[in-house]
């Protein structure tokens, strides 16, 4: 118990330190993740191998997605591929994307939900949702009221009042 209250101390720090909330670190196999826990101006190193040791192939910046766990983890280290690349990265860096999908909700008649480039109802509109959009995937990035999600092909941030499950 102390240890969990610990770690999510530390996570809650690293959250200021970027800017949002990173979501506790889950890695599963076979799933999708992104970088977390990283400064926005910093990235994590893709390695050849499952230590700090290990020869850099490329780095992956705050915030990428699309990197699948692709075996057993070693410890703190995880196998994965981006796509481009195949490595190892420190799993304290990661978090799955959710599984679970959501909808717009509590959206007034006749308006549209607004997905923006940035947490804030002041930032720039990246597209809008309708009120029945659905297959909303939550990123694993939230900072106050605001989260950030993937819906047919944008990732921005939508204000997590007018979201609900599937």
């Amino acid at each position: 118990m102390m240890l969990r209250t610990l770690l999510l101390a530390c996570a809650a720090a690293m959250s200021l330190l970027i800017g949002a909330e990173a979501a506790f670190a889950q890695v599963v196999e076979g799933e999708e993740h992104c970088v977390v826990n990283v400064a926005a101006t910093d990235a994590l190193n893709l390695r050849e191998g499952p230590s700090a040791r290990s020869r850099i192939w490329t780095a992956l910046p705050y915030g990428r997605c699309g990197i699948i766990v692709t075996g057993d983890c070693k410890g703190a280290w995880c196998p994965v591929e981006d796509g481009h690349h195949s490595g190892w990265v420190n799993s304290r860096y990661i978090s799955m994307v959710s599984p679970a999908r959501y909808c717009v909700a509590n959206v007034p008649a006749g308006d549209r939900l607004n997905l923006r480039a940035f947490p804030s109802a002041n930032s720039r509109i990246l597209t809008s949702l309708a009120r029945n959009q659905c297959e909303i995937a939550f990123l694993p990035y939230a900072t106050g009221n605001w989260q950030k999600v993937r819906v047919t092909g944008y990732e921005g941030w939508v204000n997590r009042r007018y979201l609900s499950g599937q």
